[in-house]
Order: structure tokens, then C-alpha cells, then sequence
């Protein structure tokens, strides 16, 4: 492997790390966490004492791919729509917002907006 893409990877891990170390998800208050694909986008409510996902949605979902299809910033609004209303659903009303490396910017940002909006508080 590449010298450059190994310090690429430590410095992803680290910037993860330094993020959810502040973090810790519990039933009452579970973790969001975001990813991002090439392609895709997904958004998952984490229980971290149980060590379980209570729900998730991406741009994978029935619902999402056939109004949106791939990631963009429309689909993210709809991923935080959906995640906000699986989130109700289960009775939650307030989350930590785990962006993982990525910057609050751009889709991250969307999806956090579309979120709040919709009424999950973090």
C-alpha cells in the first residue's frame, strides 16, 4: 500500500475517533450517525450501551430510490424526513449527531436541517 493513502486512512480513523469519543448513545437518547458512499447516503439510530441499531434509512430504501434514486441534497432532506418519523416512531425525541469525518457541510448539514425540522432534537 501507498505511504499516502496510509496516512489518509490514520487520519479518517483519528478524525472519527476524536468525534465520537464525546459520544455515547443510549436507548433514551441514541446516536445519529451518517455515511457516505460514493453513491449513496444513510442515516442509523444507535443504541451503544445494548450495542444495537434501533433504525436506519439511505438512499437505498424503497422509499427514497424511487423519488431520488442516487445522493444528493434533496435525498438528504428526505433521509432526515424519514429517520426523524422512524425516530417518533420509537418513541425518541432527542439524539446525539454523530457526523463521523465528515464536516458538517453540505449533505451532512441537509440531513442534520431536515431532521431538526421535522422535530428530533440534538
Amino acid at each position: 500500500m501507498d505511504h499516502s493513502q496510509e496516512q489518509k486512512r490514520r487520519a479518517r480513523r483519528k478524525r472519527v475517533l476524536r468525534v465520537r469519543k464525546k459520544l455515547h448513545g443510549t436507548a433514551v437518547r441514541p446516536r445519529l450517525t451518517v455515511l457516505k458512499t460514493q453513491t449513496h447516503l444513510y442515516a442509523q439510530l444507535i443504541d451503544d450501551e445494548k450495542g444495537v441499531t434501533l433504525a436506519g434509512i439511505g438512499t437505498l430504501s424503497k422509499a427514497i430510490r424511487q423519488e431520488f434514486g442516487k445522493k444528493s441534497k434533496e435525498a438528504a432532506r428526505a433521509v432526515g424526513l424519514h429517520i426523524a418519523d422512524l425516530a417518533k416512531k420509537l418513541g425518541v425525541e432527542s439524539v446525539l449527531f454523530d457526523r463521523g469525518p465528515y464536516k458538517y457541510h453540505g449533505l451532512v448539514a441537509e440531513l442534520a436541517t431536515s431532521a431538526r425540522s421535522a422535530g428530533l432534537q440534538f
